[in-house]
């Protein structure tokens, strides 16, 4: 079993900046794909940001220059680096991890979600 535990959400004015972090941990052999997404009420699930094993990132549109995702494999842990917030930007957020546990079986996990809010 994967548990996926988040951190650093908050509430944050307009312009400001808060950093998610994201720590995997069990059964895990390797962590090919990194990511967060988020669900704004009233709203679908839509991915923020990834991040593979090799480095390559892919981040939604709306976020492109104010987010930098980033990781530590060594730690098994992902970070979200969220600058110029926005009030669109408030949503729950959730860590995801397509992870190849010890058991080499590939399974994507979630996190429990962190609440941002940005007030204008």
């Amino acid at each position: 079993q994967v548990r996926l535990v988040e951190s650093g959400g908050g509430l944050v004015q307009a312009g400001g900046s808060l950093r998610l972090s994201c720590a995997a941990s069990g059964s895990i052999f390797v962590i090919p794909v990194m990511g967060w997404y988020r669900q704004a009420p009233g709203k679908q699930r839509e991915l923020v940001a990834h991040m593979r094993s090799r480095g390559t990132t892919n981040y939604a549109d709306s976020v492109k220059g104010r987010f930098t995702i980033s990781r530590d494999d060594a730690k098994n842990t992902v970070y979200l680096q969220m600058n110029s917030l926005k009030p669109e930007d408030t949503a729950v957020y959730y860590c995801n991890a397509e992870v190849i546990t010890s058991q080499m079986r590939e399974t994507a996990y979630w996190g429990q979600g962190t609440q941002v809010t940005v007030s204008s």
